[in-house]
């Protein structure tokens, strides 16, 4: 009986937990909205500070949740991509904040705060270009929502930039309407997500088919995994 206790003991016991809703849906959802307020302010459409409260708590902690649930659906491509996104508008929002409310930015200069908002898209532009490449193993709309992104990211770096030099803002404006065209891509996403996950097995709003193996170059690169990439 104690041989047999001991090797219960030492058995190891397998526990499968089930996966949770598809959280890609309301990531996508918070990061549209927000990005669609704070671009139209950049477009010069909509006033400002209007943005910062989707920003912490839509965007922002909605997102981060988002991402949280996809660990939990063991999708390594979702969990990067909202907990960092999620992450992006906390930061940004409450940065807004501390330097329009606090001592901190006290000693700091338009120019300081455009350039410290270009180094800050330009950074998130570079972990936007490799998670745009790897969108390519999920579906063409999520590609394009990074591809959209990416050309919004860049145009603002280069405004702000360009501000903080004493050039005009009309970088910044184009960065701003790109940004509306990243939002309302990332809207189609979330729809077809909410839409085609009520309708199991037809899909209502198309969402492509990944585009890595389908390109020659790419081809060559192996094929995507099942899990760890899916949107």
């Amino acid at each position: 009986m104690a041989v047999l206790a001991e090797e219960r003991a030492a058995r190891p016991t397998l526990v499968e937990l089930l996966p949770v809703a598809d959280p890609a849906p309301l990531g996508l959802a918070g990061f549209a909205l927000t990005t669609f307020m704070l671009s139209g302010h950049n477009a010069s459409f909509i006033p400002d500070v209007l943005w910062i409260g989707l920003a912490l708590f839509y965007g922002g902690t909605a997102q981060l949740l988002a991402g949280m649930w996809e660990f939990r659906n063991r999708n390594v491509f979702g969990a990067t991509a909202f907990s960092t996104y999620g992450g992006f508008w906390l930061g940004l929002g409450i940065t807004v904040v501390l330097i329009e409310t606090t001592k901190i930015g006290a000693g700091l200069t338009p120019v300081d705060i455009n350039n410290g908002l270009a180094w800050f898209l330009l950074s998130f532009a570079i972990f936007n270009t490799y998670m745009m490449l790897s969108a390519l193993r999920v579906n063409i709309a999520v590609f394009m929502v990074f591809l959209t992104l990416e050309i919004t990211e860049i145009l603002l770096t280069i405004g702000f930039f360009r501000l903080a030099h004493g050039g005009s803002p009309w970088i910044l404006h184009a960065g701003g309407w790109a940004g509306i065209v990243t939002a309302a891509v990332a809207w189609y996403t979330s729809a077809a997500g909410v839409v085609n996950g009520m309708s199991p097995g037809i899909a209502v709003l198309p969402v492509g088919a990944p585009l890595w193996g389908r390109l020659p170059i790419l081809s060559r690169m192996g094929s995507p995994m099942p899990r760890g990439t899916e949107a």
